[in-house]
């Protein structure tokens, strides 16, 4: 079903409304942060490859879900610790420049400049493409069809975002409201990290309103990305912007948006750099 929209698809083959919104659009509504018109143009045959590989199809046998102890930062230490001391913080890209036969030139909001042979651009899309000083009308399009929508997020200890019988609760929950908004989703986190707490910790997204402001322990603001058909297109365009004036894309956004993404999209630039160099050599 290419070129085809998860509502598209759904009204073509007689799915209830019921069974459409409740719980396809509402599970697609959740796992992408993306509000129900957004879910509802998501390309069929991206949703269905997902669902299927996640086991999100059918009600028995599905996958076990893990997660690493103590989240994302866990990761991040091994990772980093052959080049942690040339890791540089606080240095805010404010533009990168490529003049036709230099070095990349990366300009910092501090004064300082910096000059490199390649540069690999590990941010989300809409970033990226504002860094590039002089982006190209390729660039322009492809990283300009994979956009990024901004998702509120709160930390808190109000258990009523949580279903109301205690045995239904899930590591990730959503709640459905009238009309087509975003279905909120809430994860509990002690189910999620296997924490040990006397009480219940939460995170949920674009509902503060529904908080109790006492329960809330912090406020933050996360971006996710939004596919459609023409960033289905613009996906399969990685080869003509990458390499090009110096300069590498990756992040999460080339291909389903989550963290295992991120570190298959950096390997295959890292890939593609050591097969450049070795044909250079």
């Amino acid at each position: 079903p290419q070129d085809q929209t998860l509502v598209e698809y759904l009204a073509r083959h007689g799915f209830s409304a019921h069974f459409s919104r409740s719980y396809l659009l509402a599970m697609t509504s959740a796992i992408w942060s993306a509000d129900f018109e957004d879910a509802q143009d998501f390309p069929v045959e991206f949703f269905i490859r997902f669902f299927r590989n996640h086991g999100l199809l059918s009600i028995k046998d599905r996958p076990q879900w893990r997660v690493v102890e103590g989240g994302s930062r866990e990761y991040l230490a091994p990772l980093t610790q052959r080049f942690s001391d040339s890791i540089h913080t606080r240095m805010r890209v404010d533009k990168i420049l490529r003049p036709p036969g230099k070095p990349v030139a990366v300009h910092f909001t501090n004064g300082l400049q910096r000059e490199f042979d390649e540069v690999v651009i590990a941010t989300h899309s809409d970033e990226a493409l504002s860094m590039l000083g002089d982006p190209t009308e390729l660039e322009k399009s492809v990283l300009g069809a994979l956009p990024y929508r901004d998702n509120e997020v709160i930390l808190h200890t109000d258990t009523r975002l949580l279903p109301k019988t205690q045995r239904a609760w899930s590591s990730w929950n959503y709640r459905l409201k009238p009309g087509n908004g975003r279905a909120t989703v809430t994860y509990n986190m002690n189910i999620l990290q296997g924490l040990n707490a006397p009480e219940t910790f939460c995170v949920t997204l674009n509902d503060t309103a529904s908080i109790n402001p006492h329960r809330i322990l912090g406020r933050f603001n996360y971006a996710h990305p939004q596919f459609t058909l023409a960033g289905m297109e613009a996906q399969q365009r990685w080869g003509d912007i990458n390499g090009r004036n110096g300069t590498w894309f990756c992040g999460a956004y080339w291909q389903n948006g989550f963290h295992e993404d991120g570190l298959s999209s950096g390997l295959r630039v890292a890939e593609s750099l050591c097969a450049a160099a070795q044909m250079a050599a």
